[in-house]
């Protein structure tokens, strides 16, 4: 026998595995192909299907999907692909321009008008898009965040644009909408919308205690980010504009550094999903503050 036929029935056999209990065989009892001489082919398959089956760790779950992991039923997560860096993809490219226009780096501004498809695009659509996928795999917190931030953008986006007359209608002139701009009534009101997404933002804040590090970083600068956005159209509606001029920087600087973190989070989830040889880590917090379910279970566990 040759050793190129001795290497091939050696790998047919699986002799690397426990001679009683190999994975996959080759081999025929004249019903077709089969694991051993007990097993028919649908036994066969069932096993094969198992034996692929991967199991992740709860830290690198929360890593990739941005929420402590949780027990659904189905299939749909190793059915359908990570959603999670879709959404991130489309928050970091709104508001990283935007971090910019709001320090004025290179002579911008404008309050970010120049990137009103980008919102449209890429904040609302890619967000609500991940969003949708986060709630097809039953993942309810990503789902909120990631479609409540597609709604922000949309509706950001459409303040922007005359079509939905958001400040003409606060124009004493109805021929000149941009008047509008400049009155108490819009600035004052627009403010409440930023102090409300800061609102949401401390919400998602406390909830993401149970997720990494990074996370909370990134609620915790979107809360001060908004909060010092609304004291800017505040401070604007009461004529002061020099002050408002800084509250928007620091605005501007605060959530730049919530898009340092979301690029971090994002390349991490990236080479998680093609199984890099190295990681980065993100804080996992999963395992210090222990959810309801895992205390109860515990404590069944101790008194049995």
């Amino acid at each position: 026998m040759s050793d190129t036929t001795r290497t091939y029935e050696a790998t047919q056999q699986n002799n690397n595995l426990t001679a009683h209990d190999p994975l996959e065989k080759d081999f025929s009892n004249g019903n077709g192909f089969h694991l051993d001489g007990n097993m028919d082919s649908d036994q066969a398959l069932r096993r094969i299907r198992t034996a692929g089956s991967i199991s992740i760790s709860p830290e690198l779950f929360e890593k990739i999907y941005l929420s402590p992991q949780n027990k659904v039923s189905g299939d749909l997560r190793k059915t359908f692909g990570n959603p999670t860096p879709l959404a991130l993809v489309g928050f970091l490219l709104s508001l990283s321009p935007l971090s910019c226009d709001l320090m004025g780096w290179r002579g911008a501004g404008g309050s970010g008008a120049a990137g009103t498809g980008t919102y449209y695009f890429f904040g609302g659509l890619l967000m609500v898009l991940g969003g949708v996928g986060e709630f097809i795999i039953g993942n309810t917190f990503p789902f909120v965040v990631f479609t409540s931030f597609g709604a922000f953008w949309l509706g950001f986006a459409a303040t922007l644009q005359p079509l939905y007359n958001a400040w003409g209608a606060y124009s004493p002139n109805p021929a000149e909408p941009a008047l509008g701009l400049a009155t108490v009534g819009f600035q004052s009101s627009f403010a409440f919308f930023q102090l409300f997404m800061g609102v949401l933002c401390l919400v998602y804040l406390i909830c993401a205690l149970r997720t990494n590090v990074v996370f909370v970083i990134i609620f915790a600068t979107l809360v001060i980010g908004f909060g010092l956005l609304a004291g800017t159209y505040w401070q604007l509606s009461n004529g002061n504009a020099a002050l408002a001029g800084k509250l928007q920087i620091t605005a501007g600087a605060f959530t730049f550094i919530t898009c340092m973190c979301g690029w971090w989070i994002f390349l991490a989830i990236m080479l998680a999903a093609l199984d890099f040889p190295f990681q980065i880590p993100v804080g996992d917090l999963s395992h210090i503050i222990k959810g309801a379910s895992e205390k109860a279970k515990a404590k069944e566990q101790y008194s049995a």
